[in-house]
Order: structure tokens, then sequence, then C-alpha cells
């Protein structure tokens, strides 16, 4: 018997603003509620960032307490995992909020060329951020743009700078980065077991490719991610009407490979978490 899948629902990132999708949601009132829709539709882990009042991104730490307590309240057992990404802050700042221990937080583990900058992690950044994670018991994700954020990761775990088991998200699609390819998956999937056997992993897919990379990590036995963040549409005419339709598209692709959709209780003993 398969294993179920956890669904990541990464309900507004840093970019997509109401101008490309008016269900983007910004607000904290906003996010909370689209968080419960998605939650209610089968996601159980969200990938939380924040924004200020003119939609731009911020790294406040009241701001992510306060959506934390409101996740916490409505979607009971939810996993709460906070982004440390570069758009959001700058150097430390970018941790402000692992003080308030959620459960898991992003962490890329090397830089990377984005579509008109460069998504600068430099060594003694990751190195912080991650003594941070430990202190506070936060699990880190690992975001692997591309294979050497995966050995990255792998030795920081084998020194001690990562508590295990790894998590790791496998990126694909975003514009002068890795790119949405099938064999380029499987080989990630391949090299992060060889060097990490009891890791588990997820797929993200940008824009077009999200249904796409879910279909690949389904395949090779791993966990998926959407929500509007990745991909504001249901297709190329279409946009998407909320957080919880792209979860149940992702519910539906579960569905067709045999994988049953984790409960957040599944969820959290998948990835080595306490219970709620």
């Amino acid at each position: 018997m398969s294993q179920p899948c956890i669904i990541t629902v990464a309900i507004t990132g840093s970019l997509p603003t109401k101008a490309n999708n008016p269900a983007v949601p910004i607000t904290i009132a906003e996010q909370i509620e689209s968080t419960h829709e998605a939650f209610e539709a089968g996601a159980s882990l969200v990938h939380c960032h924040v924004r200020n009042a003119d939609e731009t991104p911020s790294s406040d730490p009241e701001k992510f307490a306060r959506l934390m307590e409101g996740v916490r309240r409505h979607c009971p057992g939810m996993i709460v995992q906070v982004s440390t990404g570069g758009r959001s802050g700058n150097g430390r700042e970018r941790g402000s909020m692992l003080s308030l221990r959620p459960d898991m937080a992003s962490l890329s583990t090397g830089s990377v060329n984005f579509p008109t900058r460069v998504y600068e992690n430099a060594p003694d950044l990751v190195d912080w951020l991650a003594a941070e994670m430990l202190r506070y018991g936060v699990k880190p994700e690992i975001e692997a743009f591309d294979l050497s954020m995966i050995f990255q990761a792998a030795a920081m775990a084998k020194d001690g700078r990562i508590a295990g088991p790894l998590h790791v998200q496998f990126v694909m699609g975003v514009k002068n980065a890795m790119p949405a390819d099938r064999e380029s998956f499987a080989f990630f999937a391949g090299t992060l077991k060889r060097l990490a056997p009891d890791a588990t992993f997820t797929g993200a897919g940008i824009g077009r490719h999200q249904t796409t990379v879910i279909d690949w990590s389904l395949e090779e036995g791993g966990h998926c991610r959407t929500g509007l963040e990745d991909n504001v549409r249901l297709s190329r005419a279409e946009l998407a009407p909320s957080n919880a339709a792209l979860v149940r598209l992702a519910v539906e692709r579960c569905e067709r490979r045999g994988r049953r959709v984790a409960t957040p209780a599944e969820a959290r003993r998948l990835l080595s978490l306490p219970a709620a």
C-alpha cells in the first residue's frame, strides 16, 4: 500500500497580486480564510508569507504571529511552515519569525538565478538560519532549485547543522533556474534517496508546470505542492477561483495514482513532527 500524500498549499507568496488574480489573499484575514478553505479541501501543510497593505512582501514577525494564531485556531493540526525566502527581507531579517516556533520553515541551501535577480543565500546566512531553526525546534524544508542544494543539505544533516530526517522540495519551472524536466526530477529523487535514505520530498512546479510536477512527484513516491503562490490559473484560459480549487485538483491527481491524501496527523508522522 502506497504512503499517503502530503498536500502543501502555498497560499500567497511574495509576487502574485490582486491584479494577477483577485483570489490572491493579501491581508491576514484573507490568508486565514483561504488557508481554512484549502485545509478543508485536503491540504495538511500551509506555506506562509505575509504582505504589507500595498501587497509588497514583508517579514514582520507580528504579522506571522497573527497568521499562525488564526491558522492553528481554524485548521486543527495543520502544519504551519513559514518562508525565510529572500524577497521578504534582507539578511537575518529573513529569519525574524523563527522565534515564534512554527512547525517548519523553508531553507534554501545555495544561491540561484531568478528571472531578474540572483536569489542570494550566502553560506553564513544559510548556517545562521539553520542554527535558528535548531534553536527553536523548527524543521527545515530544503528548497532545492538545483542539484548542489541537495548535496549541501545532505552535508548539513550529516554534520548536525540540520536535524534529520531531511525534507526536500524540488522546485522546477523558475525561469533561469531548473526547468521542469522529467528525467531531472527522477535524478533529483534518486540522488536524495542515495544521500539520505530516510528523507522525504515534495515536488513544486511553477506556473503551467504545477500539475505536471505534482504528477512526477506522485509517481516517484513523493508529496506535492500547489497554491496561488506558484500558479494563479486552473488552465491557460481560466484563473483559479481559490487556493482550495487548486488543492482539489491535487487531490484528484492523488486519487488517479492510488495515493490517499494524508491527514494532518499522518503528515506530521511522515515528516517526523510532534503531534499537534
